[in-house]
């Protein structure tokens, strides 16, 4: 059982909470500006800024598609700039307008181009492949000591694992600017902090982590741990520093809960077919957000002004 958990589902699983929880840190200031609408934004103008870069290079290694959607994202920031200005219109219907539109444009793109050889697609772009990746070279887990069978890993997992790792310390690094910046942008900018480069920067953030994730488990995850992790633990506290750490439990249970279900839930009632693991991920989030907007200890103070 053991040999076949970790052949399995290991890695998967691994992979699924790197993402949720890369997702979920910049999720927390994110929220708290009033921009959680970003997150989603950039999970979808990911998708053109990829597929032109497959169709550009032939190849879906990393680097091709990070300059991709590192293109595509400047592409939606002119074209909600120009939106705003042009149409007069508030920023969200802006961003709303050129994410949908960049969305759109992609799936166009991607049917209409020769992905066979590669996990590129409509199917792949919304729910990703976290199923497929396995460790077939794993037996048991004294694979975790054994170089050989470390060089087969899945690429996707230290990919997650290193992305995670930055975000971490880039967060813990730059901790009290980005507090400040958050709660008093004006307070903020008369001690010398550069808010708008904090402000870019942590929109750069989400946009690698929303990249590095969306090939193994696809854009309904990252949008899903982009708002539901950090949004219930904003119920959970008026303090930052635990709510992001709360926003990590939560990451990590979405993942970890959602990732069983979608593997063995169906066989507990009866189904013989397992469902979409990132479906399922993204669910239990939107639970896990649903429960403590009910039960959380500050829930009546949803629209209340934030606290530091």
């Amino acid at each position: 059982m053991g040999s076949e958990f970790v052949q399995l589902s290991l890695t998967p699983l691994l992979i699924g909470i790197f993402a949720a929880i890369a997702c979920a840190l910049p999720g927390n200031f994110l929220i708290l500006r009033r921009q959680a609408l970003i997150g989603d934004a950039i999970s979808h103008v990911v998708l053109p800024g990829i597929v032109v870069a497959f169709l550009i290079t032939g190849s879906i290694t990393t680097w091709p598609m990070m300059l991709g959607a590192a293109g595509a994202a400047v592409a939606a920031v002119i074209l909600i700039e120009l939106i705003k200005r042009l149409g007069r219109i508030e920023p969200g219907a802006a961003m709303g307008v050129a994410f949908t539109s960049l969305f759109a444009g992609g799936v166009l793109l991607l049917e209409q181009s020769d992905t066979s050889t590669v996990h590129l697609d409509v199917q792949h772009a919304l729910y990703g492949n976290l199923e497929s990746l396995i460790w077939l070279s794993a037996d048991g887990w004294q694979s975790l000591t054994d170089a050989a069978a470390l060089a087969d890993l899945p690429p996707e997992l230290p990919r997650m694992a290193v992305v995670t790792l930055v975000i971490t310390l880039l967060t813990v690094l730059f901790w009290r600017p980005l507090k400040l910046s958050t709660f008093d942008e004006g307070f903020a900018g008369t001690i010398g902090v550069p808010t708008t480069a904090f402000s870019f920067g942590l929109v750069v953030t989400a946009a690698v982590a929303a990249v590095a994730a969306f090939d193994a488990v696809g854009s309904i995850i990252v949008i899903a741990m982009f708002i539901c992790p950090p949004g219930a633990a904003r119920l959970m506290t008026n303090r930052l520093e635990i709510q992001v750490l709360w926003s990590v439990v939560f990451a990590t249970l979405s993942a970890t809960i959602g990732y069983v279900l979608a593997g063995y839930g169906p066989l507990w009632l009866g189904s013989e077919h397992a469902v979409s693991a990132a479906g399922m991920i993204a669910t239990v989030s939107g639970i896990i957000l649903g429960l403590t907007c009910l039960f959380a200890p500050h829930r009546a103070r949803l629209g209340a002004p934030r606290d530091a």
